[in-house]
């Protein structure tokens, strides 16, 4: 909550100052449209509002159910050229729009999205409901996909931003091996330092274990 805070009531350009490296931006120069694969990793709230600075970016999000909650988290996320999308088919097709206009999109995926916008898939060994829509729009759109991440530095020091191209578009052609490989992807992240990731998000409400 505190950096969120710190993320929220402070302008684009201050979050910039804070983040002392950033990797991979090369590969927002491509012909291909992008999507931008942000986990709940590190500091994600960061991301969005640094790359949009130099470049238009819609993210997708859930709508908080609470009207005045609602209106400050739009207020303070939704400046400049960052705009925000609500998850459901508005907000699809408003995304879909971005991409038309060659803009990127972010979208963290790593979350349970019912079982309409989902499908069982492995995700550090737990049969977990995944989202199916980044694979989708990804394959649709032929789209380069971006793993990106605001790594935090130690003692405050700042962040590290990292854009790096990833594959989830499976071999097989279907959807659940496409959201499979991309929860590989985000585990192999998420390994690289466990304690970054935001583990006490309800992501595995929808759970069949292997055993069972």
């Amino acid at each position: 909550m505190s950096e969120s805070g710190f993320v929220w009531l402070r302008s684009f350009d201050d979050n910039a100052k804070h983040v002392t490296k950033t990797t991979g931006l090369e590969h927002l120069n491509s012909p291909d449209p992008i999507i931008l694969l942000v986990p709940h990793f590190g500091c994600w709230e960061i991301t969005g509002r640094v790359l949009s600075i130099d470049t238009p970016v819609t993210f997708l999000y859930k709508p908080l159910r609470k009207a005045s909650q609602e209106a400050l988290l739009i207020k303070n996320r939704q400046k400049q050229s960052l705009s925000m999308a609500t998850a459901d088919k508005k907000g699809v097709i408003k995304l879909q729009r971005a991409i038309k206009n060659k803009e990127l999109i972010g979208i963290l995926p790593d979350q349970d999205p019912g079982e309409e916008g989902g499908v069982l898939a492995p995700f550090f060994g737990t049969n977990a409901r995944s989202m199916t829509l980044l694979a989708k729009l990804a394959r649709k759109n032929n789209a380069k996909v971006l793993l990106t991440w605001a790594l935090r530095l130690p003692k405050g020091a700042g962040f590290e931003i990292h854009l790096e191209p990833v594959n989830i578009l499976s071999e097989q052609g279907t959807v659940k091996e496409d959201v499979a490989l991309m929860n590989k992807v985000i585990e192999s992240l998420v390994k690289t330092q466990p304690e970054q990731y935001l583990w006490n998000y309800k992501r595995f409400k929808s759970v069949v274990d292997y055993s069972s």
